[in-house]
């Protein structure tokens, strides 16, 4: 682990202002199109991307080994994916390189107009893409609030958790062709709906739009089939994270789930942000997670901080209206840790690929304000919300924007996960 690469005192010959996401101790990854260049990785720097294949035209990967034949060609693509599988020596390798280009004492690239002109672009003139191609997505559920809350909601308040819960991460396979770039629109779904007081059920658009405020992994390094992965092991097959809205239809849902889970109160869209960091920019963040009651089984059991302190936000702007923030709260409150979700999505067998997502479940904290959904934030809705301009929600209405954001920060460091952002359109009419 390249430990210097985080160090507080490193500085940018960029303009950095301190509350940006994207100071040198992040350099996350990501994926961008203009109309001249087509689609490139890049790196996030301050307000700008580092376009990695105009970067690699200069020779200043020429050296990196780890890279093989693959370079400049894995630059110019329209995913991460390719890059992910060359593996973590390669992830590493590129972003201790780029680190070293912009670090302030450096100038091999700062000193070279040319190079600064074909390299960097302002995030605000390019378009951002879908960072991976997830072959395969999961959904887990490892909020014990969240979990609690809805539990308490739908079933016994005495018994809100399901036997199973405390002893393993509970999931879900997902769609991943719905799975969109932040800014992307999400129209409302049709399905069936039943309210308990209705005799049959009807179609429609759904009631209970809601959102999730969730992070997401990608996974890196994958496996082959039939193999398993030890919990010890686990982070190393991880990449980073990224911010992820799991839009959920919840009349849909409540009427479908039973007796196979979710359908089509989940697969109409998710929201995945377009940067993601990597799992060594946040190092400096780890903390102990929940104390876990019984202890796992050994093959799920792990020592040491494998939570991170990242604290997320959602905010809502109605159409026409201005901002509000409904809900704070932190990753670093899951009760099932992403190296034990891992391991127990391979337990069987199950075969990781590069550039696969997995969700981690809505996250709640303890208090009224820190609930990741609006199912829980206006209880079902029979709490609503009110908002600044007078109005009031139970669930999101058309034209609503929903933007969740993240960040971690110590030691003056702010790394930083930028936005994910939908608006939603009205369904459409059969």
């Amino acid at each position: 682990m390249a430990t210097d690469l985080n160090s507080p005192t490193l500085r940018s010959w960029i303009d950095i202002p301190p509350t940006s996401d994207f100071p040198i101790q992040n350099l996350p990854f990501g994926v961008f199109e203009t109309e001249e260049r087509g689609a490139r990785l890049a790196v996030a720097i301050g307000g700008y991307v580092l376009d990695l294949y105009a970067a690699s035209q200069y020779g200043f990967f020429e050296d990196l080994t780890e890279l093989g034949a693959a370079q400049p060609k894995v630059f110019r693509r329209r995913s991460l994916n390719a890059f992910l599988r060359l593996g973590q020596p390669a992830w590493r390798a590129v972003r201790q390189r780029v680190s070293e280009l912009l670090r302030h004492d450096a100038d091999i690239l700062r000193d070279n107009e040319e190079a600064v002109r074909d390299c960097l672009l302002r995030q605000t003139d390019v378009c951002m893409l879908r960072p991976v191609k997830p072959a395969n997505y999961t959904d887990f559920y490892s909020s014990i609030e969240h979990a609690t809350n809805v539990g308490t909601m739908f079933r016994d308040p005495a018994n809100a958790l399901l036997p199973n819960w405390r002893h393993l991460p509970i999931g879900y396979h997902g769609r991943t062709s719905s799975i969109v770039v932040s800014g992307t629109d999400i129209k409302r779904p049709n399905g069936q709906r039943k309210a308990p007081d209705e005799a049959a059920p009807t179609f429609g658009p759904s009631r209970q739009l809601d959102f999730e405020l969730e992070m997401a992994f990608v996974v890196g390094t994958g496996t082959a089939l039939g193999s398993t992965v030890p919990i010890a092991e686990a982070e190393e097959h991880i990449f980073g994270l990224c911010l992820f809205n799991d839009w959920s239809a919840r009349d849909l849902q409540s009427w479908e789930y039973v007796p196979l889970g979710p359908f089509l109160g989940k697969n109409f869209g998710s929201s995945l942000a377009p940067w993601v960091v990597t799992l060594d920019a946040l190092e400096p963040f780890r903390i102990a997670g929940p104390v876990q009651e019984p202890t796992p089984l050994p093959y799920l059991n792990q020592d040491g901080a494998h939570n991170f302190d990242i604290h997320l936000e959602v905010a809502l702007t109605p159409a026409q209206g201005s901002e509000t923030t409904i809900s704070r709260t932190n990753f670093g409150l899951m009760y099932w840790s992403m190296a034990q979700q891992l391991t127990h999505h391979a337990s069987n067998g199950c075969n990781l690929e590069a550039g696969d997502l997995y969700a981690s479940g809505t996250i709640s904290g303890t208090t009224p304000d820190s609930l990741g959904s609006m199912l829980e934030l206006t209880w079902r809705g029979t709490r609503p919300l009110q908002l600044p301009d007078g109005t009031e929600r139970k669930f999101i209405l058309d034209g609503d924007t929903v933007a969740m954001r993240g960040y971690a920060e110590r030691d003056g460091v702010r790394i930083g996960f930028g936005e994910v952002r939908g608006t939603v359109l009205p369904a459409v009419e059969y």
